[in-house]
């Protein structure tokens, strides 16, 4: 049985390739693939293990690179995360409100702060990461180990390369 987005797809990109340039049938398959994809993992993600324990994604996110960093600071935080300050300062506030991180005075400027998990906030991390990774490999599972490092390595490149301005 052919799945009715993926049929879309198929004949949207028909469509195109019968247009007049700049339509651009093989650009539109795959950045409508990738995007559908990703919609996808983020919403089975967000909704088998994030919304359930009241965070977000990208909540998990800066949690997740709190646990692999330390203490960080927010504009840090911010720039390897793909988000604007606010975005990192809104879920920081929610995170702390729900005792995962706090703020701490950096030693060398009593005016900077970092951010850190709380003790609480490494055991969810550790949870939600040991779920997260299942639902990954399941995503994932229909690519051999090659194809994986493959698909990786093609995304990194695309990213590397990306149009000036875009994040």
């Amino acid at each position: 049985m052919e799945r009715p987005d993926l049929s879309y797809a198929a004949y949207a990109r028909d469509r195109l390739a019968g247009m007049p340039s700049p339509a651009d049938p093989e650009a539109f398959s795959l950045a409508y693939h990738l995007l559908h994809l990703s919609y996808l993992v983020i919403a089975d993600l967000e909704s088998h293990i994030h919304r359930p324990r009241g965070w977000t994604l990208p909540g998990f996110r800066l949690m997740f690179k709190l646990k692999l960093l330390g203490p960080t600071q927010p504009a840090r935080l911010a720039e390897i995360s793909a988000m604007s300050r606010s975005a990192v300062t809104n879920a920081v506030n929610t995170l702390e409100r729900d005792g995962l991180v706090e703020r701490r005075p950096l030693p060398d400027d009593r005016r900077a702060i970092a951010i850190a998990l709380t003790a609480a906030g490494e055991d969810a991390v550790q949870e939600a990461f040991t779920e997260q990774t299942r639902r990954e490999q399941q995503w994932f599972a229909t690519l051999d180990p090659e194809e994986r490092a493959t698909f990786t390595d093609l995304l990194i490149r695309v990213l590397n390369a990306r149009p000036e301005g875009a994040g």
